[in-house]
């Protein structure tokens, strides 16, 4: 056995025919292949030069190809231009540009710099006009007199002369203003690109130039009771306007009289010829500043001297807000000179303070008093009284106390949340008129319970909360309101029964529709559009928005359903069971036997189709024809499950829209329930909507 497993092998025929030899295999040593690749052919240098510029020369050609021609026109001209948003190619101010969306930014000496968003479309040559705004000119201001006043487009700039003041370029409103001399507008174009400018303003005055002459001279000359500092004879600029007039000479009878001056007049009064007084009364009163009065003639404010005749008797009496009146009669001798000299005494008043929180401040008159609660006996006049605390809104009134009178203020500070919400007016109209209430909601369970007869698959029970205020239209949106924004719009007709009545609820509309006029609602009240809107329809909206739209999911539930101070949601519009009471809202009933399908018998609210707006009674929110009339578009795309549950908006993206509320078509029990859900996207004849809108 051994032999012939030695000899295992091939046979081999020598050349020269003898027999043949055997193979024998013999043993050796195991030797690893080499493991080391095998390298293949290598690219040399030049064909991979040769391979990257040809496709370098494809991918440009393909670009070239693909590019469109644009132009950017910039006014005035860029020095420097970038662009972000794809490849693009620059020659000789043409840029080779993929369509598409690109950001430009440009920048030119003396401007803004611009930042723009410019799209390019299919066309092979197109051209973009870019406007640079101007940088402010740096502007001088200078005016005589010196000291006026400077207001650019009613914004305060300071006094003059001012110096390289930044003001927007363009055409601009310039109001000087001086104590003495006549407001000076100017239209002046600034011309920006902050080069300097300088505006010169000569006011006109506003005074007249008053001769005053007087027998015997040196006569102090007296306006409005105001000492010029001018004796007769002299020339007194007087503003102009209704003044008094008077000449004071001591020992002799003051000359008064009502002067009317004129802006820049100039004259000279006739002489004056003052008569010698027997007597001179000199008043002082602590304080200063008491009207006096001569046997019920006016005189002046104290200090005052008045001429008297003597030997008679004259009534004196001085008086001041806030101080008891004093007087006193007296008779003067020929040539006395008597002084008058009185201490006015202060009358007070009583003021008790109750404030919550009492460790709120007090100030009076912008005098910090202490803790808020407390009782103060202040002067009987007018005062400004101010309570704060930190993290409060503040609380500020005039208060006029009155002598010997005990008067009390109650104030209770609101948190700034309290008083944020405070301020909002629990009522809204539109421009269009619609009433909108305000509401402050909560948590409310949507859905229904799975042993609620008429339930369906569709109406799982989920809570959520609601934390925004907003507002809810009291009625649905009419024909003739949506005409306004439509023209064209017709709610049309069924089976004979007219629904296009100015006061009947427009219908027959998508829920596009109903979006498109809540925008346009918000721009006749100045309000941000809620919705985004891409060829006439709405593509998206912005959460934080507070312009009109329509009311969510939850926030229709919560008006409808939601019952303050009583357990559980209401079932029906009104109350828990079967049937309605007659009259209470417009629903399947006998009148619209012949049009629909079912109804409730029994009932009866006399409208065979749509009712006008409002003509049912409101719920206990003040908000009409929840149930019945239309049924109504909502905000929310229709989800089902729904998942959020914290101020709903509905998802982001749908096919279908919801629908809540029933109309003057149904009368089952699974349609007359608040909890039924519908959703669709086109227009029905008893489907319409009403507006909402967000609080803040």
């Amino acid at each position: 056995m051994n032999a012939p497993m030695a000899a295992f092998g091939r046979a081999r025929i020598s050349s020269d025919g003898r027999a043949p030899e055997e193979i024998r295999v013999q043993p050796v040593r195991y030797r690893p292949p080499d493991e080391r690749p095998v390298k293949g052919p290598r690219l040399g240098l030049v064909p991979a030069l040769l391979l990257g510029a040809a496709m370098l020369a494809v991918g440009t050609l393909a670009f070239l190809f693909a590019a469109r021609s644009v132009e950017l026109r910039f006014q005035p001209a860029a020095q420097l231009v970038e662009l972000e948003g794809g490849p693009a190619l620059a020659f000789q101010g043409i840029h080779l540009l993929l369509r598409g969306e690109y950001q430009v930014r440009a920048e030119s000496d003396g401007h803004y710099p611009l930042e723009a968003s410019i799209e390019v479309g299919a066309e092979r040559n197109q051209a973009f006009e870019l406007q640079f705004a101007p940088l402010p000119g740096l502007v001088a201001l200078i005016s005589e007199p010196p000291g006026a006043q400077v207001a650019v487009d009613g914004r305060p700039l300071g006094e003059t002369p001012l110096a390289d003041i930044p003001i927007e370029a363009g055409p601009r409103r310039l109001r000087f203003t001086h104590p003495r001399h006549r407001p000076l507008e100017l239209q002046v174009i600034v011309q920006g690109r902050q080069q300097p400018q300088t505006v010169q303003a000569r006011l006109p005055p506003n005074w007249g130039s008053i001769g005053f002459a007087s027998q015997p001279s040196g006569a102090a000359i007296f306006v409005d009771e105001a000492d010029t500092g001018l004796r007769t004879p002299a020339v007194a600029e007087i503003l102009a306007g209704e003044r008094n007039i008077a000449l004071l000479l001591d020992g002799y009878k003051s000359h008064r009289q009502r002067l009317l001056v004129t802006a820049e007049e100039q004259r000279s009064l006739p002489l004056a010829r003052l008569q010698k007084a027997d007597a001179m009364l000199i008043a002082h009163t602590r304080p200063a500043g008491a009207g006096l009065t001569l046997d019920g003639q006016y005189q002046g404010e104290t200090p005052s001297s008045i001429a008297l005749q003597s030997g008679r008797q004259y009534r004196v009496q001085a008086f001041k807000g806030g101080y008891a009146t004093r007087s006193a009669t007296l008779s003067l001798r020929p040539g006395e000179r008597r002084r008058l000299d009185w201490q006015l005494t202060e009358l007070t008043g009583t003021l008790v303070v109750l404030a919550d929180p009492p460790e709120a401040e007090l100030l009076i008159n912008g005098r910090s008093m202490g803790a808020a609660a407390q009782t103060l006996e202040l002067p009987a006049r007018a005062h400004r009284l101010e309570i704060r605390l930190a993290g409060h809104a503040g609380h500020s009134k005039e208060i006029l106390l009155r002598s010997g009178l005990t008067q009390e203020v109650r104030v209770k500070l609101l948190t700034l949340e309290e008083a944020r919400l405070a301020a909002l007016l629990p009522e809204i109209a539109t421009a269009q008129g619609q009433r909108m209430k305000l509401f402050r909601p909560g948590a409310i369970v949507l859905g229904a319970s799975r042993r609620e007869p008429g339930r369906r698959a569709n109406e799982t029970l989920r809570e959520v909360a609601l934390s925004r205020l907003f507002y809810l239209a009291s009625k649905e949106v009419t024909n003739a309101q949506f005409k306004a924004f439509a023209s064209g719009h017709d709610s049309g007709e069924y089976e004979g029964q007219r629904l296009n009545k100015d006061d009947q609820p427009a219908v027959g509309l998508s829920w596009h529709e109903a979006a498109l006029y809540c925008n346009w609602l918000s721009e006749q009240d100045g309000l941000p559009p809620f919705y985004v809107l891409d060829l006439g329809k709405a593509i998206g909206f912005r959460p934080e928005a507070t312009g009109y739209r329509l009311p969510t999911e939850a926030e229709w539930a919560w008006a409808a359903r939601h019952r303050k101070g009583e357990p559980g949601l209401a079932r029906f519009p009104w109350g828990d069971a079967l049937p309605p009471p007659n009259r209470h809202g417009n629903y399947a009933d006998r009148a619209a036997a012949h049009l629909v399908g079912r109804i409730i018998f029994n009932y009866n609210d006399n409208h065979a189709v749509s009712a006008p707006v409002g003509a049912f009674p409101a719920n206990a929110k003040g908000i009409h024809d929840l149930g019945g009339n239309v049924s109504e578009w909502m905000h929310d795309f229709y989800q089902h499950p729904a998942a959020e549950d914290l101020d709903p908006l509905g998802p982001r993206q749908g096919e279908y829209h919801v629908i809540r509320g029933s109309s003057w078509m149904h009368g089952t029990v699974t349609d007359l329930r608040l909890s039924f859900r519908d959703y669709g996207i086109d227009g029905r004849q008893d489907l319409g909507f009403r507006i909402a809108r967000f609080a803040e």
